[in-house]
């Protein structure tokens, strides 16, 4: 069984620099660039909207626990913020352009945007963890989907779920 590593540097070279302008896309590349750019445009839209929903019940919340519970919100609205620019910085390696478009935002997004007039911090840490659960759902489904075929952008979403875990369980803890 010959198992020896052994790579053609030569024909690697000519291929980058006849490639150039298909930046880090080489030839190797499993993915369907134009899907994942799509299903990274929603991963966008649905860190926007998180952001959004957590930043308004961060403003939102009043009462006896209001300081813990909006401090956990902004924090987890920061970290959503990250997440989509993260995807957006994928979107554009990939050759694509970033949507953020306000118009087209909450009907990409996997998740909704629920506000409340009321000061209920309970009903705002239930609504944030379903919107969680969502997230962890529709990302783990998208690693499955992307396999082996584009092993940036899963090890992306990876990160980003393991996040999007953490912030489940934060909520759930404050839901004691």
């Amino acid at each position: 069984m010959d198992n020896q590593f052994a790579i053609d540097v030569t024909k690697i070279r000519e291929d980058a620099r006849a490639r150039m302008q298909d930046g880090p896309v080489t030839g190797d590349y499993q993915g369907d660039t134009k899907r994942i750019i799509e299903v990274l445009n929603d991963v966008v839209a649905t860190e926007v909207v998180c952001f959004l929903r957590y930043s308004q019940h961060a403003i939102a919340a009043t009462g006896i626990d209001r300081t813990q519970v909006a401090a956990e919100f902004r924090e987890h609205a920061k970290q959503e913020m990250d997440h989509g620019l993260r995807a957006a910085e994928r979107v554009s390696q990939l050759g694509g352009s970033p949507d953020f478009d306000p118009a087209t935002l909450a009907a990409r997004a996997h998740t909704e945007y629920v506000t409340t007039d009321e000061t209920d911090l309970q009903r705002m840490l239930k609504e944030n963890l379903v919107a969680e659960r969502i997230v962890i759902s529709s990302y783990q489904e998208i690693i499955r989907w992307i396999g082996v075929s584009d092993p940036t952008t899963r090890r992306l979403m990876e990160s980003i779920l393991e996040e999007e875990e953490e912030h489940a369980d934060d909520i759930l803890d404050l839901l004691g």
